[in-house]
């Protein structure tokens, strides 16, 4: 096969994909244009769920209800998928008094969706329909219709689900987002949903690291040499920070420090920490965000930052750069 050949057929490859691509962003705009009061009415029902939020369909549709809500969940609205076809089975024993059910199906005429709607209806659960019939049964149930109707699918054939399911996935997205500034939902609720992984990683507090109570390094400020010295190599952290009577932060006392003092000072085993100490340190908050210690360690090139309390100069902990790497932030 010749090179010429090849690249002649990537050439219709990425003309494919474009046109793909086109047709599913186009499905989107017109979703979005679409938009009216019943995306407010479903919100309301949404966040006035007591319960949880079913959502539900059929094959690709199906595959989109997870996701849909998977991003719910993790967005601080309990959701979970129902499989249409395993409802009648037993399945919709998930429902509750108190939830709320999302149901997915483009024509809005699958049987495993129609044969739910009695049931949904029987118990009171609100339900909100996503589908691209807004004449189907589906929509003529339900309590707020979305229209999620595409011109056209990217499928060549116009039989695979392509656009109409990007389609519903952005929208469900959109609900998803507007729930979460419906609720307030920030990054500390973020935080505490997503414990693992790189997004836990990216909300863990300095709090959450920190060296506390003995095991912070501390002196006075007329703590003299060997003292400064012990507690530096005894607290293995290569610092130790300087307090005042009152207990709040004055300077610290790096290794580093020490060398320059042994240079500068004739008797320096006669010199109080006050005599050595760095002043005006760098620190940070306890309720700083890790990856805010860890930008700030980079700015000034220094490998550990004593921590405040918030409102104060007392030292509640100390933070070093391998605590950091060690929690997989760095």
């Amino acid at each position: 096969m010749s090179k010429r050949l090849r690249r002649g057929r990537d050439s219709d490859a990425i003309r494919s994909a474009r046109r793909v691509l086109a047709i599913e962003a186009a499905a989107i705009a017109a979703v979005a244009e679409q938009l009216d009061d019943r995306f407010d009415r479903a919100l309301d029902l949404l966040a006035g769920c007591s319960g949880k939020v079913v959502v539900t369909g059929m094959g690709k549709s199906g595959l989109i209800c997870r996701k849909i809500a998977a991003t719910l969940t993790s967005t601080g609205t309990p959701a979970l998928f129902l499989h249409a076809g395993e409802a009648a089975h037993g399945d919709a024993g998930v429902f509750m008094k108190g939830d709320a059910v999302v149901a997915l199906s483009s024509s809005g005429e699958s049987d495993e969706i129609v044969r739910l709607l009695p049931l949904i209806k029987r118990m009171e659960l609100p339900l909100i329909a996503l589908t691209g019939d807004l004449a189907s049964t589906l929509a003529k149930t339900a309590d707020v219709v979305l229209d999620v109707s595409v011109a056209e699918e990217a499928c060549p054939l116009g039989l695979a689900p392509t656009a109409s399911t990007t389609a519903a996935l952005a929208l469900g997205d959109a609900l998803a987002v507007a729930l979460l500034d419906r609720k307030g939902f920030g990054p500390d609720d973020f935080a505490v949903l997503h414990p693992a992984g790189a997004l836990g990683r990216r909300f863990l507090k300095v709090a959450d690291l920190m060296h506390q109570g003995e095991a912070i390094p501390l002196v006075g400020l007329q703590t003299p040499f060997n003292g400064t010295l012990l507690e530096i190599t005894s607290k293995r952290l290569g610092v130790t920070g300087v307090v005042d009577d009152r207990g709040d932060l004055s300077g610290v006392i790096t290794d580093g420090d020490l060398r320059r003092a042994l240079e500068r000072i004739n008797d320096v085993r006669a010199a109080a920490a006050a005599d050595i100490m760095t002043g005006n340190p760098k620190t940070i908050s306890d309720s700083a965000l890790a990856a805010q210690a860890v930008a700030l360690m980079e700015r000034h090139s220094i490998t550990s930052l004593f921590v405040l309390q918030q409102g104060s100069r007392k030292p509640a902990g100390i933070i070093h750069l391998h605590d950091l790497l060690k929690a997989g932030v760095v």
